[in-house]
This record gives structure tokens, C-alpha cells and sequence, in this order.
């Protein structure tokens, strides 16, 4: 292709994406196929010659789009959300057109330097202390690991890295029966194993981690013979939004000298509203927090913003030094390839530098609170409701309930249909939990774009659904 020719499409190609920001909500918020259909329209193999843009552009419009689940739709109340915001988009398509590998300063050294200053801005806006350094990572899956094999090193006093785990005591990490998924998934792929995952009970109110049942696994653990080196306390876990109690798990951490991490993935950009720093009371005893702002930060994924107090434990734990990769500066700069597991790195913190700019803090803490006052107002809607129960505490914009008309049996499985039928109605899409044992509707409030509109019609089809399939 050549320039004037992708000037000419990239117009057209704009163009085309302000149509769909405007028109995003005629579309059925999940997409309505079945598996397959999308692959049957493709072919089975590449084209020998050259196509169009004007075809690819119509047969992802006919055969690509159906298929589709609208992340930025304004009811899409499903998992939590993956944000954008037309200046996040207008960065994107900066960075895809420089195309930078930002993984050295030598290689991209605007990109390490408004890495530094932004996740700084970030450090400030959520009112973390002087003394956190940021890094920008893909996910948060990605910082609880670095968490986990920084623990690790200095738990085996960098001897893993050497020699591996064969000659030491098993290592184990420690996290709530709340705690998303990549905390295991971070320990396995760290070479600790699922079995030196210690799963701590939670109290059945506000579902955060019990303090003491910590205390009390480590205590077994060292007297096994084993070697406690990790615990990721949960600010805002997927659920139900559970907030444990730093300062008392980070008293224990210090105590025992076990590495401390706060995984605050979707609710640390809550953490902006000075309202909501209480959550935080305790972070000076940590060791490393996480939150995404291609969560709730109106920045398009990937966007992770990953702070730690002793970075050189880091550097030290995943960097390499072969000749091609070494540079004049050396310790005079940052080199962010040290900072995190992939060494080839996007420019990220241009979208936040945009998001931010374009915002405003303050734009930004407007559409943060605007989404808990809606999730405030669903959340009286459901108490009041005689058929409905809400199933957990609301925690910022995050609603856990059930349908319990009377008399119903197997309530378990009236509520899997229910969601089943909202979502394959195509106006909203919610997702399902499990509370206690018991099955429930998770509704999270999120989208940059969602009003109190958008929670209605969905609310009221969720009442008028439930009477059809009662």
C-alpha cells in the first residue's frame, strides 16, 4: 500500500470508528453466534494476490463484526471492564504508526522517561507513598508473577535463579479463598506448585481474608520446614469486590518476613476519590501493588500500572545481560526490560499521558463516582424488589444478587437461566458467580461512556425477563 493510498483508507478508517463509538449501543451488547460460524467464513487458506482495503473492510463488516462481544458498549456490565476513551484510541493509533520497541531507554528513550514520570502521576493520584517506583505492565496476571518470583529469590536468597528449586525447602505463597485465578497461575509458572499455594479462609461478612488463619498457616508452614515468602492481599477481588485488611496482613507480612503484594487490579483507579482512600490504610508495610487503568481508567487494554519499593529486587530478579543488549548509559538510566518478564515492550504510557491530559483529574474522578452513585442506585432498585436478594455487600460499582421468587425450587438453577436469557436477549450482559456455595448474577458498572439510562433499561429487562421465565 502505498502513503496516499493509506491516508485516503485511514480517513475513511476513522471515519468509520467515530460511526462506531456514536452507534455502539444498537449492536447486541455479546455477541449472538454460535461457535464456529465465524471460522466457517473464513477461508481455510491465505490469498495469493492482493486485496482490497474496500474488501476487507466490507467482509469484516458482513462476516467479522456479528461475532463481536462490545466491550465499550454502555451496557456491558459483564467480568469487569476493558476501557477505552477516544483520546486512549487517538494515542493507539500513534503508537501503531511509530511502531517503537520501547524495551531499552537507547531503543526508545521518550518512552522510558514518560513511563517514569506517568506511572509517578499515577503514584499521585492514588495517594500511594513517596518511596513506590512505577513500571508499566501488560496485566496485572503479570505483576502478581514478577511478585511471586521476586519473593521466590529473596526467599531463597537468589539461589533459584542459579540452581533452581531442587535444593530447597518448598517455597509457599499465601492469598484468600477470594483472590483471582493468577495468583495459582503465578505460582505454577514460578515453579512453586499448586500444593505450596496456601489458600486463607475469608470471613463470611465482607469477605476479606482473616488475619489470624494467616498467621496461623505460616506458623505451620515454618514449623514443617517450609519457606514462607509471599502473601497477595486483595483490594477489590473479581466476585465480589472483597478488600482485606492491609494494615493488619501487612503487620503479619513484616513479622515474618514474607514478600507483600496488593492486588487492586479494578479497584485501585477508585482509589483517585479521596473518599475511598481509607482502603489503603496499611500500604506502607507493602512490598508491591497493582491496579489496571485499562480497567476503569478510561485507557485502552493493555495498561497495568505496577509499583515497587525496592526496584534493584526486581532488576535483580529478571535481568539478563548478553552483549546485544547492553548499551552505552548503562546505570544511568532505566532499562524497563528489567522490570518486567517480556523484554519486548509497547509505548503504553503514551495512552495514559493522553487519557490523563484530555481528562483532567478531576473529569476522571467525575466518571469513577458517577459509576458508584449508578451502582448505589441499583442496588436500592434490587432491595426493594420482593423477587430479588442482594447476595454480598456492593463494593464501589460491583452488585452481586439473585432472583427468589417464592416458592421457586432449585433457585440455583432458575438464576443460570435467567442469566442465559438476559444475555442471549442482546440488550445487556452480565456474568455469573458463586457466593457461599450459592449461585448468583454479578453486575459490574464500569463502561466509560454508561449512564444512569443504560443501568435502567438493563435493570428492567432483567425484571422483565425473570417473569417470562418464571
Amino acid at each position: 500500500m502505498e502513503i496516499e493510498e493509506f491516508r485516503i483508507k485511514a480517513h475513511a478508517m476513522v471515519d468509520w470508528m467515530a460511526d462506531y463509538m456514536s452507534n455502539v449501543d444498537q449492536y447486541p451488547v455479546r455477541a449472538q453466534t454460535t461457535p464456529g460460524q465465524i471460522a466457517a467464513k473464513l477461508p481455510e487458506g491465505p490469498p495469493a494476490s492482493r486485496e482490497s482495503v474496500d474488501a476487507i473492510m466490507a467482509d469484516f463488516e458482513r462476516d467479522i463484526l456479528p461475532g463481536v462481544t462490545h466491550w465499550q458498549h454502555p451496557r456491558f456490565f459483564a467480568y469487569f471492564p476493558a476501557n477505552s476513551s477516544p483520546p486512549s484510541v487517538l494515542a493507539e493509533m500513534l503508537t501503531a504508526t511509530i511502531g517503537a520497541q520501547c524495551m531499552l531507554w537507547q531503543t526508545s528513550p521518550a518512552a522510558t522517561e514518560m513511563e517514569t514520570r506517568i506511572t509517578d502521576w499515577l503514584r499521585q493520584m492514588i495517594g500511594l507513598p513517596r518511596g513506590f517506583h512505577g513500571v508499566i505492565q501488560d496485566s496485572a496476571s503479570s505483576a502478581i508473577l514478577c511478585a511471586i518470583l521476586t519473593a521466590r529469590e529473596l526467599a531463597t536468597d537468589w539461589r533459584s535463579n542459579e540452581v533452581g528449586l531442587t535444593n530447597t525447602a518448598p517455597v509457599v505463597i499465601y492469598t484468600s479463598d477470594q483472590t483471582h485465578s493468577a495468583t495459582e497461575k503465578g505460582a505454577k509458572v514460578a515453579g512453586l506448585g499448586r500444593s505450596n499455594v496456601r489458600i486463607i479462609s475469608s470471613d463470611s461478612e465482607n469477605f476479606a481474608m482473616k488475619p489470624d488463619a494467616l498467621e496461623e498457616a505460616i506458623l505451620d508452614d515454618k514449623t514443617a520446614g517450609k519457606l514462607p515468602a509471599c502473601v497477595v492481599a486483595n483490594l477489590g477481588s473479581t466476585g465480589v469486590g472483597a478488600m482485606d485488611d492491609l494494615e493488619a496482613i501487612g503487620k503479619i507480612a513484616q513479622r515474618h518476613g514474607l514478600f507483600s503484594h496488593v492486588d487492586a487490579a479494578w479497584a485501585g483507579s477508585a482509589l483517585i476519590l479521596e473518599e475511598h482512600r481509607h482502603l489503603l490504610k496499611g500500604i506502607e508495610r507493602f512490598d508491591s501493588f497493582v491496579f489496571n487503568p485499562h480497567k476503569w481508567l478510561m485507557t485502552n487494554f493493555d495498561c497495568t500500572a505496577h509499583f515497587v519499593r525496592d526496584p534493584e529486587a526486581l532488576v535483580k530478579t529478571l535481568s539478563i545481560n548478553p552483549t546485544y543488549l547492553l548499551s552505552r548509559e548503562g546505570e544511568g538510566v532505566i532499562d524497563y526490560r528489567d522490570w518486567s518478564v517480556p523484554l519486548g515492550r509497547r509505548f503504553r504510557a503514551l495512552k495514559l499521558w493522553f487519557v490523563i491530559r484530555s481528562y483532567g483529574v478531576d473529569g476522571l474522578k467525575a466518571i469513577i463516582r458517577n459509576h458508584i452513585e449508578l451502582a448505589k442506585w441499583l442496588e436500592e432498585q434490587i432491595a426493594c424488589e420482593r423477587d430479588f436478594e442482594l447476595m454480598a455487600p456492593r463494593q464501589l460499582s460491583l452488585i452481586n444478587f439473585r432472583y427468589v421468587p417464592k416458592d421457586a425450587e432449585d433457585l440455583d438453577g432458575l438464576n443460570s437461566r435467567l442469566l442465559n436469557a438476559v444475555n442471549d436477549d442482546g440488550l445487556t450482559y452480565l456474568t455469573q458467580n458463586v457466593i457461599g456455595g450459592v449461585y448468583a448474577i454479578r453486575f459490574q458498572i464500569g463502561q466509560t461512556m454508561t449512564q444512569q439510562e443504560h443501568v435502567d433499561a438493563a435493570w428492567q429487562r432483567i425484571r422483565s425477563i425473570s417473569k417470562k421465565i418464571r
